[in-house]
């Protein structure tokens, strides 16, 4: 969410584009934390399964929005 806050204030789409990028970024490190609290048993394999398919709706819809603003910089 910050990442894409500071993008958007930059005030150009080049630079918004590429923050949504940082995030989808972090979306996969969020995930690999996941894996890695799975392995370790400091959540349950329900939470994981819950919060992996969030990640990945998250990052689908990061990828939409990225490839919006990508079309409307080649307009």
């Amino acid at each position: 969410m910050n990442n894409i806050a500071e993008g958007f204030e930059r005030g150009s789409n080049r630079d918004f584009v590429k923050f949504l990028y940082y995030s989808k970024g972090s979306v996969g490190e969020i995930r690999s934390l996941l894996n890695l609290a799975k392995e370790l048993k400091y959540i349950e394999i329900e939470t994981y399964e819950n919060m992996k398919k969030d990640c990945l709706d998250i990052s689908k819809q990061l990828s939409n929005f990225i490839k919006y603003q990508t079309d409307k910089l080649e307009k």
